[in-house]
This record gives structure tokens, C-alpha cells and sequence, in this order.
């Protein structure tokens, strides 16, 4: 979260056995504890519509320009003294077909139109269709994979939506995500849910502890797979959603992962560490029919992202995962707005405008002179995910009526 946003070092120094919990029966009456007021927004510090415009059009102009010959994202270059556990070749195959899946939704979303975005969708959708039938678990430990299948199933979605009227392209398109939703079932966790990482056996189904983040970013991913009437197995879901409420909280803060249930404060479980995990989980449950998360739940998670965003933003590019205050990592940041940007699209349209400015405001801040967004020094991965999440972001930002 999750997960670069795929992975941590801390996770090696946490391996922990997972072991399952039972599943706690709703409580249809709990509310989010805010434990502060809402304090007066000034509308100065609001984005506007013509700053949002600008900065989606230099994301996007950054996106085209680093997007690799074969039409993918990313690659294994730019090393630093530090990096994380990526086994190769596997690892770095499963986050190059993640980033590319994530810049192409990211500019089907932000298109302006232009003939040189259309090209460079038609150029990704290529290697993406013939790349993501190779892209497996790269060891017994590394199941960065997961990443792959969750974010090229909403990528496939929209290049579904864009090939409306070409049945024999969107058969094929079809196919591929049937395909990442079987993968996913290959290697869900014992205990429900998806991990990306297995230091307990590396048993062929994995015994990974599910973490929290990335079971919402693919239920979140399986949901829109709906749109276009295909379903995942009802228990793989059923036992996905279960695994999130085992680690929810009662302020609707959640466990990193399934293997934290026994330090349920330790400082990465509490309010300022699941900063950038709440959006995700709270999203995917409300989405999946959990009627506990309300428009109060996602306003008041809003709040806090926007309030607390210095919690986020000290462990932003932080070379080192979980580092910082609250031992959050680097590439929740972008990550945690991308959900929270989604989460305001489940409010009422006269509620969103406040939320929309600030969050745009926030991401425009933090823009790279070439145009990008970055969160975590990762290969040479970051910029375009940081890039695609901002974009992503920012298009919700966007006035309704756009």
C-alpha cells in the first residue's frame, strides 16, 4: 500500500505468521470518530479549474514523453544504493506491465484529444495485450504480480469502453481480463485476500498475510470489471471483504496487514499510518455493499487526508520504506490521494467541490518541473506511477459538468 507501492523492506524484518480471524458481524450503528473539528477551509487556498487543466495537460506531455519504444512505462534502470527486494527478471515484469496498465488508464481518463495521446494509448494497449499473459509470481517470496492483475483489469476496462463497435478487439480485451481475474484467484492468500509477498512457505497458494491496501486496490478493480458483466467468483470476493473487515478499526483506520492483528497500535495501525489506506479500504467496501461506510465515513477520511497530509507528505521521498513518522513509506502518497479522488466521486456532486480544490491544490504543489509526480525512488517506476495517480487524481478534481 502498498506497494515502490508494491513493496517494503519492513515486511521482511515483520514476517509474521498470518493466521485468519473470524470475520466480526456489522455493526450497522458505528460511526467514524473524528476526534477534531473541521476547521474553516479558506477558498484561497482552493485549486482552480484552469490550474487543474494546466497541470493534467504537463502530466500528460511527461507520460509521452517517457513512455518507452515498445509502448511500455518504467524498467530496471536508475539503481540507487538501496533498493528493494525485486528478483529478477519476474519482479521487474510485473511492475513495468503494472505502471504501463496504470499510465494507459491514467491517459484514456486525462485525453485531450490529440492525436499524440491516441498513439501512445494505441501503443501501450498493443504490448500490454501480448505482455500480460507472461506476467507470473516471480518466486515462491515475490507475488508483486497482484499488483499486475488489480491495476491492467481497470486499464482493460477503459480500452474495452474505447474499442466500442470493435467486437472482435473487445473479445480479446474480454479474454485478457477473464485471464487476470483467474491469476488472481491462483494466488489469493489462505486466509483471503491478496499479499505480495509469501516469507512464511511459498506453498503454491500462497500463505502470504493479505495486507489491507492491496485486497481493496483489487476489489476496487473487480468491481468495475462489472461494468462490463464479468464477475469474479463470488467466495474469492466474499472471503476478499471478509479479510478487510478483520482489519478494520473502529475509526475506520486499518491493519497494515492480516499479520498485525496482535498490535493493533503499533504506530503504522493507528489514524496518521493508515492515512493512505483508509480511502482504498473504505472505497472498496462501500463499493462491495458495506453500508457502514457512509458519506460521514468518506468525508471524514477526506478531512483527515487533507488535514493530516503531513503525516503522508514526511515520508515522501524518503529512499527508505516506512522510515518516517508513523513508519508510513514514500509511495503511499500518490496512492492514498488516487482513492481518495474516487471516494469524493461516491459523494452527493454539491458536496464534492471543497474536497475536489483541496485535493487538487495539494497534488499542484508537489508538481515536478518536467511535469510528473513522484513519491519514492523506485528503478525507474516512479515517476510514471507517481505521474498516472496524480493524473487520475486531478481529472476527478474537475468541475461536474466537464
Amino acid at each position: 500500500m502498498r506497494p515502490a507501492i508494491w513493496s517494503s523492506v519492513a515486511a521482511l524484518s515483520l514476517g509474521l505468521a498470518a493466521t485468519s480471524l473470524a470475520e466480526e458481524k456489522t455493526q450497522p450503528t458505528a460511526k467514524a470518530r473524528t476526534g477534531t473539528k473541521t476547521p474553516a477551509i479558506s477558498t484561497s487556498k482552493l485549486a482552480t479549474t484552469a490550474e487543474i487543466e494546466k497541470g493534467i495537460e504537463r502530466g500528460i506531455k511527461y507520460l509521452l514523453e517517457s513512455q518507452n519504444k515498445d509502448g511500455s512505462w518504467g524498467g530496471m534502470r536508475r539503481t540507487k544504493g538501496l533498493n528493494i527486494y525485486a528478483p529478477v527478471p519476474g519482479a521487474h515484469h510485473a511492475f513495468t506491465a503494472a505502471v504501463t496498465a496504470m499510465a494507459i488508464t491514467a491517459l484514456i481518463e486525462s485525453d485531450d484529444g490529440s492525436r499524440r495521446v491516441s498513439d501512445a494509448i494505441d501503443r501501450a494497449e498493443a504490448w500490454l495485450l501480448e505482455y500480460l499473459p507472461r506476467v507470473r509470481r516471480a518466486t515462491p517470496d515475490a507475488i508483486y504480480n497482484n499488483w499486475t492483475h488489480g491495476y491492467s483489469i481497470q486499464a482493460l476496462v477503459r480500452l474495452h469502453h474505447r474499442h466500442r463497435g470493435d467486437e472482435q478487439r473487445q473479445e480479446l480485451i474480454e479474454d485478457r481480463i477473464k485471464q487476470q481475474i483467474a491469476y488472481l484467484g491462483r494466488y489469493e492468500s489462505v486466509d483471503g485476500g491478496w499479499g505480495y509477498y509469501d516469507f512464511n512457505v511459498g506453498s503454491q497458494r500462497p500463505t502470504s498475510s493479505s495486507t489491507s491496501f492491496m485486497t481493496a486496490t483489487i476489489l476496487v478493480a473487480l468491481d468495475e470489471a462489472k461494468e462490463l458483466e464479468i464477475e469474479a467468483p463470488k467466495p474469492v470476493v466474499q472471503r476478499a471483504i471478509a479479510s478487510i473487515k478483520r482489519q478494520q478499526k473502529p475509526d475506520f483506520s486499518y491493519l497494515y496487514g492480516e499479520y498485525m492483528k496482535w498490535s493493533p497500535m503499533y504506530d503504522i495501525n493507528r489514524p496518521a499510518g493508515s492515512l493512505g489506506r483508509s480511502q482504498a479500504c473504505n472505497l472498496a467496501l462501500r463499493l462491495w455493499g458495506d453500508q457502514r461506510i457512509t458519506n460521514e465515513v468518506l468525508d471524514t477520511w477526506l478531512q483527515r487526508l487533507f488535514d493530516r497530509n503531513l503525516w503522508l507528505d514526511m515520508g515522501r521521498k524518503r529512499p527508505v520504506p516506512h522510515e518516517s513518522w508513523f513508519a508510513v513509506a514514500g509511495y503511499f502518497y500518490y496512492y492514498g490521494h488516487y482513492y481518495g479522488a474516487l471516494c469524493i466521486e461516491q459523494l452527493p456532486v454539491d458536496q464534492r467541490p471543497t474536497h475536489q480544490g483541496r485535493m487538487a491544490r495539494i497534488l499542484l504543489d508537489k508538481q515536478e518541473k518536467d511535469g510528473s509526480w513522484w513519491d519514492f525512488p523506485f528503478y525507474d517506476y516512479h515517476q510514471p506511477y507517481g505521474t498516472a495517480f496524480a493524473l487520475m487524481t486531478l481529472v476527478r478534481c474537475l468541475p461536474a459538468e466537464r
